[in-house]
């Protein structure tokens, strides 16, 4: 049985295409799927079903969705170790590590976080991606929250469109950061490669909203924690990089050839070198249980490597940074 989404226009999204709308709502189908939703018949605005993913929409007016039926998963079960820090009967909590992806993709048809989820909790083939709610990217790790049962996952993907779960990561990022701030840039597809995100004009993709603050400046690097307001594909890798601080680490959107710290200790010199991925971590998530109500918070501890990282970094600046 198909199930129900309402959503009410707010003052911001007055006047903004539907298709666009029903985006900033829902983080977990890109606007083109959303779109063909639309075109199918399976969206209503007061009421009346719309087929023109153009048509514009006004403050106060409800949208509502008919979510299809999970397709029939292609994923086999797979006895894949998952680190779960917290369960109950509707959801859990897992820490993801590195090099795990969370579903099957292109080139990826197998060993991912639902192929697990298949086979740890079977029930799980019955929800739409097997009840994964969110996404983390193949090389960041961290926190995750996916739902157990058909309403837990209707209200935890509710809560995330609302912006009412918080997620804060932990990153490293190349150059020096003075103080925090926000980057309010939307994101969509990079016109000159597919498989990169990039931030565009306003009303050329999605809204993206990341705020960060500064924990530690090093020599070259800044420790930082960030906040998700929306989640976005590769949403800090992309804002991160659009201001000139690329995270450390990573291939896709920072410095291509290992830049090398004058002064350098050995050891430092070796990690950076072996550091063969993003430093992103999701330290932290909190949301209100879909059917409890109650408050729920966890953290993670960033993981070894991210670790001794710092502290080479932080032993760095002890020997080598200006002294003021």
């Amino acid at each position: 049985m198909a199930e129900k989404i309402k959503y009410i226009v707010t003052d911001e999204l007055h006047g903004k295409r539907l298709d666009a709308v029903l985006a900033s709502f829902d983080d977990t189908n890109s606007r083109s799927t959303l779109g063909e939703f639309i075109k199918s018949g399976l969206v209503s605005v007061d009421g009346t079903i719309t087929k023109k993913p153009s048509v514009k929409v006004s403050t106060g007016q409800e949208i509502e969705v008919d979510l299809p039926e999970p397709e029939n998963l292609d994923a086999v079960p797979q006895d894949i170790p998952l680190d779960i820090i917290y369960q109950d009967e509707d959801l859990i909590v897992i820490n993801k590590p590195v090099g795990l992806v969370v579903h099957p993709g292109a080139g990826v048809k197998d060993g991912t976080v639902m192929n697990a989820m298949l086979y740890h909790f079977p029930a799980t083939a019955q929800l739409a991606r097997a009840g994964i709610v969110h996404r983390l990217d193949k090389d960041t790790s961290g926190l995750m929250v996916i739902a157990l049962s058909k309403y837990a996952q209707i209200k935890l993907v509710r809560a995330i469109s609302k912006h009412d779960v918080v997620r804060e990561y932990e990153a490293i990022c190349e150059g020096l950061i003075t103080a925090g701030g926000t980057i309010d840039k939307e994101i969509s597809r990079d016109p000159h490669n597919r498989t990169r995100m990039a931030t565009v004009c306003d009303g050329m993709g999605r809204e993206a909203v990341t705020h960060y603050r500064v924990m530690e400046q090093f020599r070259e690097h800044t420790l930082l924690r960030l906040r998700l307001e929306t989640g976005r594909t590769h949403q800090i890798r992309v804002h991160m990089a659009s201001i000139d601080h690329p995270l450390l680490g990573d291939a896709t959107y920072g410095i291509k050839r290992l830049r090398l710290m004058k002064g350098a200790s050995e050891e430092l010199s070796e990690a950076l070198r072996n550091y063969r991925h993003q430093a992103l971590h999701a330290a932290h998530i909190e949301f209100i249980h879909p059917i409890s109500g109650e408050p729920m918070s966890f953290d993670a501890p960033i993981p070894d490597d991210f670790n001794r990282l710092i502290e080479f970094l932080r032993e760095d600046e002890r020997v080598n940074g200006e002294k003021l």
